[in-house]
This record gives C-alpha cells, sequence and structure tokens, in this order.
C-alpha cells in the first residue's frame, strides 16, 4: 500500500533582493471568526471570499527572514504557542530554511500583536527563543502597550491576548531593546511607518542592487476584500480612520512605483504587485521563482 503524505512541505520561500536573500517563513494560519470587520456590511463577506473560490475567512501568518553577508535578521516572529495547532510553526520552518534561533542576530518587529510577536519567548519556561538577538520595534510600540492606562481601557480579552502577552513576551528582551521613529534600522532595510492599526505600527523597506521589497506588516488583512475597498477596517485597528490613511497611502506608492511587496497576512508567501484600475486597487502575486 502507498503510504499517503500526512505534512505539507515546510513553509520557506526565497526571494532575493539584490544582495540581500529575503525568506517567506509561514507561521501558517489562522481560521477566523468572520465578525473581525468593523464597517463591512452584513452578508458582503461571504460572496467576497466565495468569488475568489473560498469558503472561509483565512490570514495566512507570515515572517520573514533577511540574511546578507553579515545579517541574519527575521521580521515578526510569528504566534508562538497563543493561537493555536494550525500557527506557531516560525521555528520548524526556521530550522528548514537551516538557520537556528541562535543565529538570529535581530529580531524587527513589524508591531506587537501576538500573530507577530508571541514567538519571542517560551512561556512554558520564560526562555529567550532567540537567545542572541536584539530587539528592534517602533518607539511607540512598547509605549502603548506597557502603558497601564490604556490597558486599564482595553476588553477583557485584549488585557490578556494583547496587553498581557505583550508584556510577557516583550520583557525578557528589555535590556536587548532599541527603537525607532523612522529611517535606516540595519543596513538596506529602512523602516516606513504605517499607523493606524496600532500605534507604532510599521513596513520595512528592503533595498539592496537597485532592487527594493516593501514588508508592509498588516497594511491588507482580508486580500480578496481590502485591495478592492481599503476603507474598510478591521476590529484590532486601534485608530481606524489612520489605519485607511496608511493603507492607502501605500497601496497608492506601490502601484505608482511598481514597487514588489508582501505582507504577513497576504496568502503565503505574499509576493506581489498592486495596480490601479478605475480607481480600483488590485493585487498581483509573483508567479513561484524557480531561479531566486
Amino acid at each position: 500500500m502507498i503510504a499517503l503524505p500526512e505534512h505539507q512541505i515546510p513553509g520557506v520561500y526565497h526571494r532575493k533582493i539584490g544582495d540581500i536573500v529575503v525568506t517567506a517563513i509561514s507561521d501558517g494560519y489562522l481560521v477566523m471568526d468572520r465578525v473581525m470587520t468593523r464597517n463591512l456590511p452584513d452578508g458582503e463577506l461571504t460572496p467576497a471570499l466565495s468569488a475568489q473560490f473560498r469558503d472561509e475567512l483565512v490570514f495566512s501568518v507570515n515572517s520573514f527572514l533577511i540574511r546578507s553577508k553579515d545579517r541574519v535578521a527575521l521580521i515578526d516572529t510569528g504566534s508562538g504557542d497563543y493561537l493555536g495547532p494550525t500557527a506557531g510553526h516560525v521555528e520548524a520552518n526556521l530550522a528548514a530554511a537551516g538557520v537556528s534561533p541562535a543565529e538570529v542576530d535581530t529580531v524587527l518587529l513589524t508591531h506587537m500583536h501576538p500573530d507577530h510577536s508571541a514567538g519571542l519567548t517560551d512561556m512554558g519556561t520564560g526562555d529567550l527563543r532567540f537567545p542572541n538577538a536584539e530587539l528592534v520595534v517602533h518607539e511607540a510600540e512598547p509605549r502603548h502597550w506597557f502603558d497601564d492606562a490604556q490597558m486599564a481601557r482595553a476588553s477583557d480579552l485584549y488585557k490578556h491576548l494583547h496587553f498581557r502577552m505583550t508584556r510577557e513576551q516583550v520583557t525578557p528582551y528589555l535590556d536587548r531593546m532599541r527603537t525607532f521613529r523612522e529611517g535606516e534600522v540595519l543596513p538596506g532595510v529602512t523602516a516606513v511607518p504605517l499607523p493606524g492599526h496600532t500605534p507604532g505600527h510599521t513596513g520595512y523597506l528592503v533595498e539592496s542592487g537597485g532592487e527594493a521589497l516593501l514588508i508592509w506588516g498588516d497594511v491588507i488583512h482580508i486580500p480578496e476584500v481590502q485591495f478592492a475597498r481599503p476603507e474598510i477596517t478591521m476590529v484590532p485597528d486601534l485608530d481606524p480612520d489612520a489605519a485607511v490613511a496608511s493603507r492607502r497611502r501605500i497601496l497608492d506608492m506601490a502601484a505608482q512605483d511598481g514597487l514588489l511587496v508582501t505582507g504577513m497576512h497576504l496568502h503565503y508567501p505574499g509576493f506581489g504587485n498592486v495596480s490601479v484600475e478605475n480607481g480600483v486597487f488590485r493585487h498581483h502575486p509573483e508567479a513561484w521563482r524557480q531561479k531566486w
């Protein structure tokens, strides 16, 4: 009898940007409750998903490894043990990419939501998953998530899932945390502040050899909806109006400049381009490349 496969191949996909290799590392995916948007009218999500042959709302959860001659950096750490068995696979897929956590010298966070930062620390032991890494994040992120007054105003769910989780994950790194406002954060990597989803939500522009890639964090959560309708906001957006403004600005820039983009919730591996046709943004996923 032929043995049938029981597991997917590793979530590892390489994309070269000049002399820098960017590797999409899959943390897995999350099947979401459909009440995730603030302003999408009832009954419109299901048809939007069905039109693209999707029968449930699935968020990819992606991280990105940045490797150059003298740098091993990871943008976002995935969700660790917090969000269920379909996610939390960054460490296994790093191993498949030939990288151990101890080799990572820098962890860049787009923001401190649990599907981005909950892979920092082993919640069972308290040990750092990236023992040799500097933690780099926009200054507004720790200022918000470590603010007791902000936490007191949050719902019970957000107190636990966001504020307490963030503090538990980040505290072991406080003695090795570097914050920024904007500008170059690593050689060839420039911060692009995109506030709204969180106060310090940030994308990272990777540039080398005349090529560029924008890793835009959570600009888009639901590709089936938000490219065509960038005004649609998400329940976790702390400032929905600012989130919409950031999304429109960056979609405009990507379309006008022909910029290669990817993100944490674009369907894995996420690399692609944006166009605008008759005032409507469209996403064009890049074809899989044998030669990267």
